[in-house]
């Protein structure tokens, strides 16, 4: 069943739990990840990367996403991912997406608190959630999980989330997007400084490679949605990579990579602690 960014996120409050969220690209990649939800009866969101809609991918991938979600006996969201601007709103909306991330997060505090707040007016309009991001989220490979001086401001997050009507607040404290060169350390003790202060759903992006003891911490403290995208993208990848070359019927040369999306997806959806809550 197709659902909201909010009711999904207040069943993750309720029940002391995180939900996944999996970026997906195609067919194949969101067959595996409701597969997944369906067989452990777990809550999930499925979102596409706002490059997908720039360069109108998500047009076609949108359909396929919604009419999953709508045959599925368990709560499914779709979400924009890092929302680049009110242009790729509008047009998320007009897919049919029931969230909305917008990213304005390179932006200083009021720059961000303005653009962030225009948009949640805009969603309001039409009854969709928004989430927003302070203390920017860089990339693994450069490192950018290390510096702890752009970790989120409690005092910053507070007035944000007061001031732009957010329902979920993407922050920084100590990971990142893509591969990590080594484990990251999260900074559990400021998520749960932040939720205090906040009191809203706390989202961690670059949930790929994070420990599974830390994810359970984070998840104790406050974290109600976690990203996964890089090690999505990979198993799906690798399972192409080392199928038969003789298989020739593409339907039956998939059945793999989205075994392998399924099995990464059950993966985290346990540690999630999403498993068997419908």
């Amino acid at each position: 069943m197709l659902v909201d960014f909010k009711k999904i996120l207040d069943m993750a409050e309720e029940g002391g739990y995180c939900i996944p969220a999996f970026n997906v690209y195609n067919i194949e990649t969101a067959k595996g990840v409701i597969n997944a939800a369906e067989k452990l009866r777990a809550p999930v969101i499925m979102q596409v990367y706002s490059r997908l809609v720039t360069s109108k991918v998500a047009e076609d991938v949108a359909p396929i996403v919604l009419d999953m979600a709508h045959k599925a006996t368990v709560p499914v969201c779709f979400h924009l991912d890092h929302g680049a601007g009110e242009c790729e709103v509008i047009r998320s909306l007009r897919m049919g997406m029931t969230g909305i991330m917008i990213d304005a997060s390179t932006e200083d505090l009021d720059g961000n608190i303005k653009k962030t707040k225009e948009v949640v007016k805009l969603c309001d309009y039409v009854g969709v959630g928004v989430e927003g991001e302070l203390g920017h989220i860089g990339k693994a490979a450069d490192g950018d999980e290390k510096e702890t001086a752009e970790y989120t401001r409690v005092d910053e997050a507070k007035k944000y989330v007061e001031e732009t009507g957010v329902c979920a607040l993407a922050i920084m404290v100590g990971t990142a997007h893509g591969r990590y060169k080594k484990a990251p350390v999260l900074d559990i003790e400021r998520i749960r400084e932040i939720k205090k202060a906040t009191n809203v759903a706390l989202v961690l992006h670059g949930g790929s490679g994070v420990p599974d003891e830390q994810i359970i911490s984070a998840i104790k403290a406050g974290i109600r949605k976690m990203n996964f995208s890089t090690d999505l993208c990979f198993s799906f990848l690798d399972a192409c990579r080392e199928r038969d070359k003789n298989i020739v019927g593409i339907d039956l040369f998939m059945t793999e990579p989205i075994k392998r999306v399924q099995e990464f997806a059950e993966m985290k959806i346990e540690v999630l602690g999403a498993k068997g809550r419908i």
